[in-house]
């Protein structure tokens, strides 16, 4: 439907984000709008549909929800919607409905682009709202996922059912039975002294495996049945720290406390209403798998299910921990087929997880990085056979199962990296106490370190010591901020992006060289400085932040800057693998919309700018 320009002119001119135009845009703009009308109650714009146009309202009352249904906003007369789908993908993000009748201006696609990049306020008032273009891109990300706002609190149902101690196998089940619950908390008794109230719990499969199937006394205590080691989760936390905790451990069944004392017990069937992306399911299979065939053929489900995050909102932590606990599950499921096949090991050991898995932000694009140690016990003749075995042996499964071997030889195939503990220990303080450039480049590795397999409070004891003797050590310190500054972000003297010129992938950016890396890198530092033992680089970032050791507003930005970089490389990825293409980090900027490429020069700078702080805090041009 037309509409007259010099009305359309007069009611625009007063409303960002046209406002701020010049005079002649203004009235070009008029001339191109077109209006609709909507009855209340109407559906305005469904989810995934195709957008065309900025819709900004005449009159009457619009309401905009999220993909679950929630409300997100409720606009009036001169708001506007629909401007994140022009700037995405040209598909609607959030629906709209009509509250009440409603008359619509239409501002043509072309325009909107045209606007978009002629104009910096009018790109400002459409992104920025009250908060900076970046914030806001990662926080419509962040509010969009339930998986992130919600409690685990929200996931009980009814309060926990317990016993002592002291009862029978077979009373236990009568009262699980009674119950219709599939687990039973056991808790100590009243004369036993203990941190936690509960001494351990029992679950229908134990009753199963440990008293039916082998041929127990119904008169047996619960006590000889049960799992004593107990994992458990704070009922003010999140459903996601949930999922991960029963994903990283293999857990049924999750006791949710607060003020130390069990109010309920989760289960996994709890959890799936809210997980839609089955990482779970990936996980469970991979422990069901009895040969490294079997295990091989999951590589399709492992890309779906990164898929599946991706189209489903996942933030760059969800999408990074869900990956990092599939491969530390491959890695788990490899190990015990390994010591199925070659035998218990000699002496204890400690397999490793190193990099990206460590601190939980591998993505689908990734090599591996492992490494072990052994007990001081280890004798090289009489052992290191066996474990050589074993590493190739794991190594080898990793390779078939998609995690390619490391170029670089972090492995424990490499006997460098195969070594009693006290060689681990000797290892760390050379580094630290005498920082060498190969120093340096292994520090950037192994100080990410996260225990795996077998004795892996080993590893918590180098992290310990790791974070303590480098936050006494300014030299060192020095050294590793140099050491970081080696990635720069892809930005010209212009703030254009400098490209990468290297054959194949020239004309690109890789994301992760560039971008999620250095930024990796930066944090790091910064972490072992302010004593931080966390891994996880948001993690870290929040250990930061509570020191006040950067400047106020900064530990947000950086945040905000490795989200928005790490989803721009994995949406990459997952486009890539959706397209039949084999995903890679590198990225040509005509391949992004204009959204895309505007907040990320924006979170290159906020790098840029960190880094240069970084090298005046630890003075590390010396």
């Amino acid at each position: 439907m037309q509409v007259e320009p010099i009305e359309v002119l007069d009611f625009i001119r007063r409303f960002p984000p046209f406002g701020e135009l010049p005079e002649e845009t203004l009235s070009w703009v008029a001339s191109q709008i077109e209006i609709g009308y909507f009855k209340a109650g109407t559906q305005i714009l469904e989810f995934g549909q195709e957008v065309d146009a900025l819709h900004v309202i005449r009159s009457g009352a619009v309401e905009v929800f999220r993909r679950n249904g929630d409300l997100y906003n409720r606009l009036s007369e001169g708001g506007f919607f629909g401007e994140f789908g022009l700037m995405r993908n040209k598909k609607i993000r959030f629906p709209a409905k009509a509250l009440e009748d409603t008359l619509i201006y239409f501002v043509p696609e072309a325009v909107f682009t045209q606007l978009f990049e002629q104009f910096e306020q009018f790109a400002d008032a459409v992104e920025i709202e009250d908060r900076t273009r970046l914030r806001q891109a990662v926080s419509r990300r962040e509010d969009a996922n339930e998986l992130m706002t919600s409690r685990v609190s929200a996931l009980i149902s009814r309060e926990p059912v317990m016993m002592t101690s002291e009862v029978t196998v077979q009373q236990a089940a009568q009262k699980m039975t009674e119950e219709s619950i599939s687990s039973l908390l056991i808790m100590h008794s009243d004369n036993q002294v203990s941190g936690s109230p509960m001494a351990g719990i029992i679950t229908d499969r134990d009753l199963r495996t440990r008293v039916v199937a082998a041929g127990l006394d119904y008169a047996t205590p619960v006590a000889d049945i049960m799992t004593e080691t107990l994992i458990s989760i704070e009922a003010n936390q999140y459903v996601f720290e949930a999922m991960l905790t029963m994903l990283r451990y293999n857990l049924h069944h999750l006791p949710v406390m607060q003020r130390n004392q069990p109010i309920g017990v989760i289960a996994i069937s709890d959890i799936i209403r809210y997980e839609s992306q089955n990482s779970l399911f990936v996980v469970s299979s991979i422990f069901r798998q009895q040969t490294l065939e079997e295990l091989k053929a999951l590589v399709p489900d492992v890309r779906a299910c990164f898929v599946r995050m991706v189209n489903e909102d996942a933030n760059s932590h969800m999408v990074g921990s869900a990956m990092a606990v599939i491969g530390r599950s491959f890695k788990q499921r490899l190990l015990e087929l390994g010591e199925e096949k070659f035998g218990p090991p000699p002496v204890p050991y400690c397999f490793l997880a190193l990099g990206s898995m460590a601190r939980d932000e591998m993505l689908i694009v990734t090599d591996q990085d492992n490494a072990m140690i052994l007990d001081d016990a280890f004798n090289p003749q009489q052992h290191d056979s066996y474990f050589k075995s074993l590493a190739e042996f794991v190594s080898d499964g990793l390779d078939a199962c998609g995690y390619t071997y490391c170029t670089g030889k972090i492995m424990a195939t490499n006997t460098q990296w195969r070594q009693p503990r006290q060689v681990w220990v000797d290892y760390f303080n050379n580094w630290i106490d005498n920082p060498s450039a190969e120093g340096l480049l292994h520090s950037s590795i192994f100080f990410d370190l996260d225990g795996v397999w077998g004795k892996t409070t080993w590893a918590d004891q180098l992290n310990d010591m790791i974070v303590r003797k480098a936050q006494r050590s300014p030299r060192f310190l020095a050294c590793m901020s140099r050491n970081a500054l080696n990635r720069t972000p892809p930005l010209g003297f212009f703030k254009d992006f400098v490209m990468e010129k290297d054959g194949r992938q020239n004309n690109t950016i890789n994301m992760k060289r560039r971008g999620t890396a250095p930024l990796a890198d930066l944090v790091r530092v910064h972490a072992l400085a302010s004593g931080s033992t966390a891994r996880n680089s948001f993690e870290r970032l929040d250990d930061i932040i509570k020191t006040d050791s950067l400047p106020r507003g900064r530990g947000q930005d950086l945040r905000d800057a490795l989200e928005f970089i790490s989803m721009v490389r994995i949406r990459h990825q997952a486009l890539s693998i959706q397209n039949g293409e084999d995903p890679d980090n590198n990225i040509a900027p005509e391949a992004l919309s204009d959204f895309e490429r505007k907040n990320l020069k924006d979170a290159f700078q906020i790098l840029s700018n960190a880094q240069k702080f970084m090298k005046f805090r630890y003075q590390a041009s010396r």
